[in-house]
């Protein structure tokens, strides 16, 4: 499939979205067989999305305080918090998060604007303000640190990812925010901690902690093919750690109620986020000493598994067992037979382990490709399956967006917001059937909540409001 055309003049040169509707439910179960339909619709209709706002949310009596500036994980955090229900209200200094400017190339036309103030902002920081009050607060400022103790003593969760120390050498830290409220849980997230020989420094941000973790060195094409070690082209790292600090927050909440009735402080890290998730490279290693190398696509521990060159884009196609191993062959053989007779001839692939040297990963995937370069992403992947083997095409952003699966679940839409308009999203993977996510707003302009929120937590008066105004506070 061709590369898609690129925009022109931003937003508005998006065609209207979805090019084609989604997929009717006679169309998704009507050619299966009663038995094989009913399951799939039993679940299909008690966690569908479409009755997400008939159903409670999960959090509705958390408030969360949202204090972290600059980095993705602690915004990520209190997102899945604020998709649960959580009123989260996220605090900015005055002019906003730094990430709110950010954008690609540094192209204004790929940021959007709000219909009141017209204040544009960038759709990275924007995905990740939804459900959240957006508020100002200079916490360099005595009284703006004065401000916060007094927030503290209203809400149930605070994250922050301030320099280490900072927070506690300023009188706002878990030490001192914890005597105000003892159930208070609070919640520091960085890159590589607040404690031990490498504690974070200013400045330190995503790409960091994917380099400190081992991730980015196992990841890319091997030297000998003039690879280098690659980052993820996401803040992978913001995000895993994110997620975690969110699973800890609910942990503690848990542990509130449940337990002990106090609060209690949390850490959580990029870093260790991304440490937690490298598999047997640490059993490997700890072994024999063992260092995992970069192999590309490529997999270390199974032959066939990886993203291949097909007629009009690339595959992947997996053969995690002997099972599947064999299938795969199979369907090569109806169209290539000398492949398969090659395969099956060949002594040193009969197992899985004999399988994985390189000469023997190179014939192997060579014999694939010579089938894969006659058949498009569609062509192979229902040739595959037909054979139950684990396949599919990589898709480009816009074929995500188009493709049926989904949109009929509703997990890309476009969501029609009172402040931005349509602005087309990644909706949220926690889908329940009693307390399910849900996508209320997109996010706010800097400081459109300061009013409502200061004055039904704090009683913040006209006069409070100007005098804060004119001292750079607020």
């Amino acid at each position: 499939m061709a590369e898609p055309e690129p925009l022109k003049g931003g937003r508005r040169g998006r065609p209207p979205w979805p090019a084609t509707p989604p997929p009717t439910p006679d169309e998704v179960y009507g050619s299966l067989a009663e038995q094989a339909r009913e399951y799939p619709k039993f679940l299909e209709s008690i966690v569908h999305p479409d009755k997400t706002f008939n159903k409670p949310e999960a959090l509705d009596r958390i408030r969360v305080l949202d204090c972290s500036t600059g980095m993705i994980i602690g915004h990520w955090a209190s997102s899945m918090l604020a998709e649960l229900g959580a009123e989260v209200i996220q605090v900015e200094p005055p002019g906003g998060d730094p990430l709110r400017q950010l954008t690609p190339f540094g192209r204004k036309e790929y940021m959007v604007k709000d219909k009141q103030r017209g204040e544009p902002v960038g759709l990275h920081f924007l995905h990740e303000m939804r459900n959240k009050l957006a508020v100002t607060l200079d916490l360099d400022k005595k009284e703006g640190r004065e401000i916060l103790q007094k927030l503290a003593t209203h809400v149930d969760v605070i994250i922050e990812n301030a320099p280490p120390g900072q927070w506690d050498k300023w009188g706002i830290g878990y030490r001192q925010l914890s005597k105000l409220n003892p159930r208070l849980v609070y919640c520091w997230v960085g890159q590589r901690g607040q404690w031990g020989p490498l504690k974070d420094k200013p400045g330190m941000r995503d790409p960091v902690a994917q380099c400190a973790s081992g991730f980015v060195h196992a990841t890319g094409d091997p030297k000998e093919f003039g690879g280098r070690p690659t980052r993820s082209g996401m803040w992978v790292a913001d995000h895993v750690g994110g997620t975690a600090a969110a699973m800890g927050i609910v942990a503690a909440l848990n542990h509130r109620e449940r337990t002990s009735g106090k609060g209690q402080f949390i850490e959580a890290t990029a870093a260790e986020g991304i440490i937690r998730i490298l598999d047997y490279n640490w059993v490997w290693h700890g072994m024999d000493g063992s260092i995992r190398p970069r192999y590309g696509n490529w997999d270390l521990a199974i032959n066939i598994y990886a993203v291949n060159p097909c007629k009009d884009g690339y595959m992947m196609v997996g053969g995690g067992h002997d099972r599947l191993w064999y299938r795969i062959w199979k369907t090569v053989g109806d169209e290539v037979p000398q492949a398969e007779e090659e395969i099956i001839a060949d002594t040193n692939l009969r197992n899985i382990s004999e399988r994985l040297p390189h000469t023997r990963q190179v014939k192997t995937y060579t014999l694939l490709c010579e089938w894969l370069k006659d058949n498009t992403r569609a062509e192979a992947e229902r040739k595959l399956v037909r054979q139950e083997v684990a396949s599919g095409g990589v898709m480009a952003i816009h074929e995500v967006a188009e493709y049926p699966h989904f949109k009929y679940r509703k997990q890309v839409a476009e969501f029609d917001d009172q402040l931005y308009g349509k602005v087309l999203v990644g909706t949220s993977p926690h889908l329940a059937e009693k307390i399910p996510a849900r996508l209320k707003w997109i996010g706010r302009p800097v400081g459109y909540d300061n009013e409502e929120v200061y004055r039904r937590l704090l009683g913040f008066t006209r006069d409070d409001f100007d005098r804060l105004a004119k001292q750079g506070v607020m």
